[in-house]
């Protein structure tokens, strides 16, 4: 095939497609701005779906190499009340198996050949040259030409404005993360609170949610509902004060919730932003996007899950409209425009129930098949 793809961004979606376009034969390109694979933390456990990320790994032919990365048991969820109190308690195992975000990435680029990836390549201006193709200008002074050109590189993304006009807006809600090292012999309060698996502590507007990774790791989230300028007053420089001001939010809860956040690493901030809901745009020549670039939301457990399945339904368009690339690119986004409105809009209700007025007895319900498949 003549068409050489240009991808902007090595997250799990950009890597997907490239996977799958390997798979098939069809040159490409992937630009990433981080200097390395290890150049940052690549984030914590990913629960993977049957009908979307485990959909992308078959097509990318990396099923048995996926199941290795596995991590038995941290399906297990339970939900807890503020003073620690057990409302919920689930062991067993609902076919979404856990896996490192970083570790997954890892498998994906092994599968790729020695050179796709090209790091240390931020890109800059995006200029169309006419009939489809478009020019990428980087950091570094170079350019590169292509005829096919999918932004894969996230919220802040390069490549949207060739397409949309839409700019990622606050969500009224932060998370701070912070990890919990050796819990089971320093900390086993805490360890046992979270136990095997995913941990949740809601009331309404806050939530302390943690993940037990590999070894005795308790990774959280804090969730917080406030304005910007209310977290911007928090000096996330001097860690130990800026942990004591989130834990403050959550004073009265038991001690082994907080001390997730007060004995844990400095706490990062993660503002949460999402794209207008069922963004979309019309056919533009020669570029698409996939993943967050595409429908940034709110975390939901959708988020990675989708971008792989973007990535593998593009590859797999590409595939098959060989020399036609308008086809494989109508063809792509006539299926990822509802998918990804859906997702959102099932997002938006996991949100409710895990931050509105009735958590955490809306969440227990939907575990235990009172309510909706959020």
């Amino acid at each position: 095939m003549g068409t050489h793809v240009t991808i902007i961004g090595a997250g799990l979606g950009g890597l997907t497609l490239a996977r799958v376009l390997h798979v098939h034969g069809i040159p490409v390109t992937v630009h990433e701005a981080e200097a390395s694979p290890a150049a940052r933390p690549q984030g914590g456990m990913l629960d993977i779906h049957e009908d979307s990320g485990l959909r992308a790994l078959r097509a990318a032919g990396l099923t048995d190499g996926f199941r290795g990365l596995v991590l038995e048991g941290r399906e297990a969820t339970r939900v807890l009340a503020p003073d620690g109190t057990v409302l919920f308690d689930d062991d067993g195992t609902r076919g979404r198996p856990e896996v490192l975000r970083g570790e997954l990435r890892a498998l994906l680029l092994d599968s790729l050949p020695a050179g796709t990836v090209r790091w240390g390549r931020k890109a800059g201006g995006v200029r169309p040259l006419g009939g489809g193709r478009h020019e990428v200008a980087f950091s570094d002074g170079t350019t590169t030409v292509t005829d096919l050109l999918v932004g894969a590189d996230g919220a802040w993304s390069r490549v949207r404005p060739l397409l949309s006009d839409a700019v990622p807006e606050y969500t009224g809600r932060s998370f701070v993360e912070t990890w919990l090292t050796g819990s089971g012999t320093r900390h086993p309060a805490s360890a046992k609170a979270v136990g095997g698996g995913a941990m949740f502590a809601l009331a309404p507007g806050r939530g302390i949610q943690a993940h037990r990774e590999s070894g005795g790791t308790l990774h959280t989230y804090v969730a917080l509902s406030g304005t910007r300028e209310w977290f911007d007053a928090v000096d996330f420089t001097d860690p130990p004060a800026a942990a004591a001001r989130i834990a403050r939010e959550f004073e009265g809860w038991a001690p082994e919730l907080t001390a997730l956040i007060t004995e844990g690493t400095a706490p990062v901030l993660r503002v949460l932003h999402a794209l207008p809901a069922g963004h979309r745009w019309d056919r533009v020549p020669g570029v698409t996007l996939i993943g967050d670039a595409a429908h940034l939301s709110a975390p939901n457990g959708e988020g990675a899950n989708l971008a792989m399945l973007d990535g593998a339904e593009l590859g797999e368009a590409v595939a098959a409209h060989p020399g036609d690339t308008e086809a494989a690119l109508a063809a792509y986004e006539e299926a990822m425009f509802p998918r990804s409105a859906a997702a959102a809009a099932d997002g938006e209700e996991l949100h409710e129930l895990l931050f509105g007025d009735t958590t955490p007895h809306g969440l227990i319900s939907m575990f235990t098949g009172g309510a909706g498949d959020a």
